[in-house]
């Protein structure tokens, strides 16, 4: 029988036993260290910014949130002196930093400093410490403004200054022009240019260090809208510009002759001269009386002043000389009244009128552009005014009107009383009002590019008028 063999045990070695204790007891007392260090550090930093945390730069490490929100409190107090004026001709707006609420968002920036390293991820957490405290974590600076304010602001300047563009019109029946309007360009507010400017400006100003507003004005963009259809397109007789306008004022005129100043004026609107061609105002207003529309109103007639059909007509007449004049073509034929008007003479010296009475008085001038001429008549009833407007193509000519110059007076005679046995015993009616007679001079001269193409001098001789006075007997 064999006998089996007892096996030695193998004791460790003592030094290895030593130096696993050893390894265990400096893991445990760095853990204890780290442990100390960490409670140490959330100690200091207990409602506190972590170190190494900035804003915009500037370090806000150990600040609590509170101190952060007022530190951008009182950055923000030189933002309420803000001052932005917005102008385009004569429109103006001005945004203040007070109505636009500009400021620091203190509070969100304090919140958004506490909470590096305090979110609900542990490992995240401890990353951005590590980050801030080595390599820092920098946050932007939140600037606040009220958009609505600048939105609201725009749009009312918008409403002001918005212009839609408007097309040519041009229609041409039997050899006038029954519709006739001028394209005109638009304009729009560049409203997202201008918001954007504001807010660059705004945003610049509180990236300085020292915020120190002064005045600013910035022109309003305006964008140039163009019809689509011009007036150069619309026609082929070379009507394209105002060339000349007219006007006179025929305040205090009865119906009857504020009829026939409407109604004279009608027939000659859209009325077109060739080039070359004389106009004459008679030949184209035609017949002047019951049969034609025309009412009765007080006229000149064998010295006195009488009702009769037409009376107005002269107005008419008055305030296309004047748009002749001011469009520089020269007057062939005019005659001037008998004594002073006091209507024409509302908006104007004396001497700047025009008096017709078919056939022996007429109101002629030629056109001597190279294109058509267009007549438009304005008649402003409410506003007891009536305008003529002369359209063609301007060939740079410049009308030069002197003042007209009374050259001498001459009172008028006494009142005459005439008896009227018509009229009740007692009874006095005045059928005519006295004027100064006067001597009345104007030059007119039109000239192209500093040379003279013809000029002429306008002579009135305006006789006194004496009151008269119906008695009755």
């Amino acid at each position: 029988m064999v006998k089996e063999k007892k096996q030695k045990k193998i004791k460790r070695p003592l030094l290895l036993t030593i130096f696993a204790f050893f390894l265990i007891g400096s893991l445990l007392g760095l853990l204890v260290l780290i442990a100390t260090g960490v409670f140490y550090f959330e100690k200091k930093y207990q409602e506190k910014v972590y170190p190494g945390v900035r804003i915009d730069g500037l370090s806000f490490g150990g600040k609590t949130e509170k101190e952060v929100e007022l530190y951008f409190e009182e950055k923000s107090k030189p933002l309420s002196q803000l001052s932005i004026n917005l102008t385009f001709e004569d429109k103006i707006a001005t945004l203040s930093g007070s109505d636009l609420s500009v400021s620091f968002d203190g509070k969100l920036l304090g919140i958004q400093a506490y909470s590096i390293g305090r979110s609900k991820h542990f490992f995240s957490n401890i990353y951005q410490k590590w980050q801030a405290v080595t390599s820092g974590i920098n946050l932007p600076k939140v600037l606040r403004m009220n958009n609505d304010i600048i939105d609201e602001t725009l749009n009312n300047l918008a409403i002001d200054i918005d212009i839609s563009p408007q097309d040519a019109l041009f229609q041409f029946e039997n050899g006038k022009v029954t519709l006739f309007k001028l394209s005109k360009p638009g304009r729009r507010l560049d409203q997202n240019e201008m918001k954007q400017l504001i807010k660059s400006y705004i945003s610049a100003l509180g990236n300085q260090d020292y915020i120190n507003p002064q005045p600013v004005t910035f022109p309003l963009s305006v964008k140039t809208l163009l019809p689509q259809i011009s007036t150069e397109n619309s026609n082929n007789l070379g009507i394209k510009e105002l060339i000349g306008r007219g006007t006179s004022k025929f305040v205090g005129s009865i119906a009857g002759r504020i009829h026939n100043i409407d109604l004279a004026a009608s027939k000659l609107n859209g009325h077109l001269i060739p080039p070359g061609a004389i106009f004459s105002f008679n030949d184209t207003l035609g017949d002047v009386s019951a049969a034609t529309g025309f009412q009765p109103a007080y006229i000149i007639k064998e010295g006195r002043t009488v009702l009769g059909d037409g009376g107005g007509v002269c107005q008419v007449s008055t305030t296309l000389f004047r748009a002749a004049l001011y469009s520089g073509l020269p007057i062939v034929e005019r005659h001037a009244h008998a004594y002073r008007v006091s209507y024409y003479e509302q908006d104007s010296g004396p001497g700047l009128d025009a008096t017709v009475f078919a056939p022996t008085h007429d109101l002629k001038f030629k056109n001597d552009t190279p294109s058509h001429i267009l007549i438009q008549a304005k008649t402003d009833l409410p506003n007891y005014t009536l305008a003529f407007e002369l359209y063609g193509t301007s060939d740079e000519r410049q009308a030069e009107i002197t003042k007209p110059v009374i050259l001498s007076q001459t009172p008028p005679p006494d009142d005459l009383y005439q008896d009227d046995p018509t009229l009740p015993k007692g009874v006095v009616k005045q059928v005519d009002w006295k004027a100064w007679g006067a001597k009345v001079n104007f030059d007119y001269k039109v000239t192209r590019n500093g040379e003279i193409i013809y000029q002429q001098s306008f002579f009135s001789n305006f006789k006194p008028w004496q009151a008269v006075y119906l008695r009755g007997v």
